[in-house]
């Protein structure tokens, strides 16, 4: 059974996601944890049995367990069967790249239009890379009893993947040149995800899907996606090749949390127009919290639960200050495994606070 500090954690997250009556916000600290994919290899496209890197993941989240405790944060830590961006499209063809430094990524496989169509598109049981993270995520479960709450692998929208496998200097030009090409390769992609994540619930139906930073969020809440290409494109191109897959994806499993860390901040008007959008992740970019409108256009009581990524304390007044009234936050700080510096943070941010500097934001 959860402990009580983790059910007190559950019970706060359900209610900021569901819009119930505001308690406060919440402060997670997320350690980085483990050894990095790069060094304990990628499983998905290893020889080696999964069983071999069930230590690793399970390793990562009893750190943020003994993290966690020891500062007595709001995360509710997930075990999660970690991947890089590129599981998709290997799994449509492309061929992995390693990096001595950095997550596996994807080699594009397709220079035009007339390969793009020439992809063939996969059934998922004939996609090695993708069984293989859900036999891992059945290992882990198996290792750490079911009452540890399991995450998700990466999360990619179908355009984003297309946009993994096709090679740029080309892609963009084709999106203006035969838009359709570019949407029948993103429909494959698309439908490959759709097929996973169905997958990933019949399997473990308690499973959460906040994907980056990792989240818990309540079981049965749609996937939560990576959508950063949108950053190159016109709101118009927008429209047209990204908004109808991210309609689709919410309405076909209930929901929608969305990962985004381009500069795109002309389109989160239409953001809006996704149904049941109930999380959105934005991280520092180059403009800087006071600029970047995410908040002010996204938050309110009516809109998705802002969790800002690897936020310092010195942002949070400012997030605060300029959200509307309603905005509802999880404020995350990543990649922190040092308890002394956890412990900070979590001060200081709560600090921040109770200073009253969220006034303007805090929900009635």
């Amino acid at each position: 059974m959860p402990s009580a500090r983790i059910a007190r954690n559950r019970a706060l997250h359900e209610n900021l996601f569901a819009r119930r009556p505001f308690e406060r916000h919440a402060f997670v600290v997320q350690p980085a944890g483990s050894s990095p994919l790069w060094e304990v290899g990628d499983f998905t496209t290893s020889d080696k049995p999964v069983a071999d890197f069930v230590p690793w993941a399970a390793e990562t989240y009893h750190n943020w367990v003994t993290v966690s405790d020891a500062i007595d944060d709001d995360a509710v830590p997930l075990v999660r069967p970690g991947t890089g961006t590129h599981i998709y499209a290997v799994a449509m063809g492309a061929t992995p790249h390693f990096y001595e430094d950095n997550n596996p990524y994807a080699t594009p496989c397709v220079a035009n239009a007339d390969e793009a169509d020439a992809l063939p598109e996969p059934e998922l049981e004939n996609c090695r890379p993708l069984m293989r993270i859900i036999e891992l995520a059945a290992a882990l479960r198996k290792e750490l009893g079911d009452d540890v709450p399991l995450g998700p692998p990466d999360m990619q929208t179908g355009f984003d993947t297309a946009c993994i496998l096709w090679d740029k200097t080309d892609l963009l030009c084709v999106m203006v040149q035969n838009p359709e090409a570019v949407q029948r390769l993103a429909g494959k992609c698309s439908r490959l995800l759709k097929s996973f994540i169905a997958a990933y619930r019949r399997e473990f139906p308690d499973a959460c899907f906040g994907h980056c930073p990792t989240t818990w969020v309540p079981p049965g809440y749609g996937p939560w996606v990576s959508n950063d290409e949108c950053g190159v494109m016109s709101p118009e191109m927008f429209e047209q090749f990204c908004l109808p897959e991210l309609i689709d994806l919410s309405e076909t499993f209930g929901g929608l949390g969305m990962h985004c860390c381009a500069d795109a901040q002309h389109q989160f008007e239409l953001f809006r127009r996704i149904p049941n959008f109930y999380a959105f992740n934005r991280v520092p970019t180059g403009v800087g919290w006071e600029n970047d409108n995410a908040h002010q256009l996204l938050g309110g009581p009516d809109g998705p639960v802002l969790v800002p990524g690897w936020v310092a304390v010195e942002d949070i007044p400012v997030l605060l200050r300029t959200a509307p009234t309603g905005t509802r936050f999880i404020f995350n700080a990543a990649g922190m495994d040092d308890v002394d510096e956890a412990k900070q943070w979590l001060d200081g941010a709560r600090r921040a606070v109770d200073a009253g500097a969220d006034q303007a934001a805090q929900p009635q």
